[in-house]
């Protein structure tokens, strides 16, 4: 065919400039590359979870068992009943106490969480239905144990995304600072009970044994542990992504809280981590001393019962004379 010779050519051609475009022929070298990488329905999972949305489901659980908390404390409805606005102020700190806390840390406006209206209207909204709710039905209702678990677990969910937000919301104004990462994650996730601490004080209903500074909660503790995981991981310390550390972190919030609830234990403690990290950083100088005073009690031991169980030469000496005078005698 008088054509065939042009077609051939003009494909050579076509087939060349390919290979120099970096675009090779399907079917010269197999079938073409898709730059999308199967991700494992492990990741699909947590990628899914981390970006669940705490609005509205979750924060409402939050608000609901944060204010429960606060009405049975004792003399809370009384309050409630006299000042109402006092009442609605203590609610909005159990609420928003860890925010209000990292803003003063980092020099913000501590009110800044009232710009927020959905959020402070839905809070008011469950602390009004708690309250003044005809019958006391929401109480009534919050008191079956399902109800209790639901909220609560749900509510340690919201943790996590609280410490994972201020430990970003650190990393903004101090670069990599993870000391200041550390705090803040701590203060947004468990800050409520420090606030309300503050709040108690200027009551006059303050008590040392329940300060967070001087004896640390449950809660407060495993907000610092999650607090330091999620910082070494943002600075690249800890080699684990991010969602999976956020799926795996609430999932051992929600399996304690529940086990807690269900056990009916205040506390689960962590004394055996506790032990073992103040051994390490601590407890050097305590063991030596120890040691020191056992070789010594057993030097002293070794002492008494030589002296005692083999007796000198110049004692057998004595001895005679004592027996040779008394038989004169």
């Amino acid at each position: 065919m008088p054509g065939a010779p042009a077609v051939a050519s003009r494909s050579c051609g076509a087939l060349a400039r390919q290979r120099r475009r970096g675009n090779p022929s399907p079917g010269l070298l197999g079938p073409p590359r898709s730059g999308v990488v199967m991700e494992s329905p492990w990741d699909e999972l947590t990628l899914a979870f981390s970006h669940t949305s705490m609005f509205p489901f979750f924060d409402i659980a939050h608000y609901l068992v944060s204010v429960m908390a606060l009405k049975r404390q004792p003399g809370a409805v009384a309050v409630a009943w006299k000042n109402p606005v006092s009442s609605w102020f203590t609610a909005m700190l159990h609420c928003f106490g860890g925010g209000i806390l990292s803003c003063i840390l980092l020099a913000e406006p501590p009110l800044r969480f009232l710009a927020n209206h959905t959020n402070v209207l839905l809070a008011s909204s469950i602390w009004y239905i708690i309250f003044f709710c005809p019958c006391d039905l929401v109480s009534r209702g919050y008191s079956f144990l399902p109800v209790q678990l639901l909220a609560t677990g749900m509510k340690e969910v919201t943790r996590t995304w609280k410490i994972v937000g201020g430990v970003t919301h650190a990393n903004n104004y101090y670069k990599d600072g993870w000391i200041v990462m550390i705090v803040i994650g701590w203060a947004r996730g468990a800050g409520g009970a420090i606030i309300t601490s503050f709040e108690q004080l200027l009551k006059g209903h303050w008590k040392p044994e329940g300060d967070e500074w001087l004896k640390m909660s449950y809660p407060s503790k495993v907000t610092l542990l999650g607090s330091v995981m999620f910082t070494f991981q943002h600075t690249k310390h800890l080699a684990v992504s991010k969602h999976h550390l956020m799926f795996l972190y609430t999932i051992f919030l929600v399996t304690t809280k529940i086990t807690m609830m269900v056990t009916e234990t205040s506390t689960m403690t962590l004394a055996p981590l506790e032990d073992i990290l103040s051994r390490m950083l601590f407890g050097w100088q305590q063991q030596f001393s120890l040691c020191g005073k056992k070789s010594e009690t057993k030097a002293s031991f070794n002492g008494t019962g030589s002296s005692t169980s083999k007796p000198t030469p110049e004692d057998a000496v004595e001895s005679t004379k004592k027996k040779n005078t008394k038989k004169t005698e």
